[in-house]
């Protein structure tokens, strides 16, 4: 549930209900997994987006809690503070925060799934990780990773092609998971993740 926290972070960031997160997170579990719940619903349904859908059943959530919080005179906004009228009322605007929050979530457990599977294919599966990471997250060129793992700059190249293939493979593994669908479809949602993590519109 770290995408639910999160967008419920940020919705309410600073605003009157931010102490108010756990309590609709709990909500929102609730109405998934309760007898007859929302959870159900989706199992029963045909080509309908987790992703979507989960975000369906936050938005209700949280405009439960808005609307209690707002008749409580006990619950102002106060002057400049980022509250409930500060939230875009576009909802496109407002799915994609949660929709970004979904594509962070859905690429740390594609780097776990590529993480836990390179630990048992070994020590050259590893050395992939590790230059996906060196490129990633300290940005560096191919040819300095190369230099730091001893390794020529044509093979490095060849290592880093074959990781980002892999890496693909997991995220696609774990969108198929949430997301039933035509191998074109999982392409594509795999692309608007990307898109969405690059800060880009979805299809720009």
């Amino acid at each position: 549930m770290a995408v639910v926290r999160g967008f419920l972070a940020k919705r309410w960031h600073s605003g009157p209900s931010s102490q108010l997160v756990d309590d609709a997170l709990q909500e929102v579990f609730v109405d998934l997994y309760k007898e007859g719940g929302a959870l159900g619903r989706f199992e029963s349904a045909k080509g309908t987006s987790f992703r979507a859908f989960l975000y369906g059943v936050t938005k209700n959530v949280a405009l439960r809690h808005e609307e209690r919080a707002m008749r409580e005179r006990s619950r102002r906004v106060d002057q400049g503070s980022r509250g409930f009228e500060a939230w875009p009322s576009d909802d496109t605007a407002v799915s994609r925060v949660f929709d970004r929050e979904w594509a962070v979530a859905l690429m740390q457990r594609a780097r776990a799934r590529l993480e836990a599977l390179a630990a048992e294919d070994g020590d050259a599966a590893l050395r992939r990780v590790e230059i996906l990471r060196q490129r990633f997250e300290e940005g560096r060129p191919i040819r300095d990773i190369a230099q730091r793992l001893d390794l020529d700059a044509s093979k490095a190249h060849h290592e880093y092609a074959k990781a980002r293939e892999e890496f693909k493979a997991s995220l696609r593994a774990e969108i198929a998971f949430h997301v039933s669908g035509t191998k074109e479809q999982l392409d594509n949602e795999c692309r608007l993740l990307l898109d969405l993590l690059a800060g880009h519109q979805p299809g720009a």
